[in-house]
């Protein structure tokens, strides 16, 4: 991974800003809660600590122990049921299941074959009927396609257009 996240969080609170407008939309939209997830890439948690005031179940996952601290420490303080984990992505293998897994601007930082071998583990950790959402870089979503299409559970696309990819895992069939 190019750029030192940690440093960056280690001095700068808040330092992504909002939540991603489309994550706020695809909850809105088509996963209400109370749901589980897993926010892959965290950071500091822009788009947890929003899940979490919501009520979904977060689970966060990200290298930086800066960004996972001051995550913790606001959903400790506002009694959010966010959680984190200091994990490497390509390394990280989720211990449950999730109904959403959201994957926002994290997999670009890693050269080809880590990222579809981190999305490929990935995949595994969404429930039956629940959903993947990724936001990446548009040039990367075709080969992300083609891991989808790999994998052994049953798909459908919800949407694609420019960089986002979300996905949801059939209910039953192929797992």
């Amino acid at each position: 991974m190019g750029y030192d996240y940690d440093t960056l969080y280690k001095s700068t609170p808040d330092a992504l800003g909002a939540p991603t407008k489309r994550v706020v939309d695809f909850f809105a939209t088509h996963a209400p809660p109370p749901r589980s997830v897993l926010d892959v890439g965290c950071g500091q948690g822009r788009d947890a600590l929003f899940l979490g005031r919501l009520g979904y179940r977060v689970h966060g996952v990200d290298l930086s122990p800066h960004g996972i601290a001051d995550m913790t420490k606001v959903a400790t303080a506002e009694g959010l049921d966010v959680t984190g984990e200091v994990a490497d992505i390509t390394t990280f293998a989720p211990a449950a299941t999730y109904d959403v897994v959201l994957i926002d601007r994290t997999l670009h930082m890693l050269d080809t074959a880590p990222r579809h071998a981190a999305l490929r583990t990935l995949l595994d950790a969404v429930a039956p009927d629940g959903c993947v959402v990724i936001i990446d870089e548009r040039s990367n979503i075709t080969g992300m396609k083609q891991v989808v299409a790999d994998h052994p559970a049953d798909w459908q696309t919800m949407q694609e257009k420019a960089g986002d990819l979300i996905l949801r895992r059939a209910a039953g069939g192929n797992t």
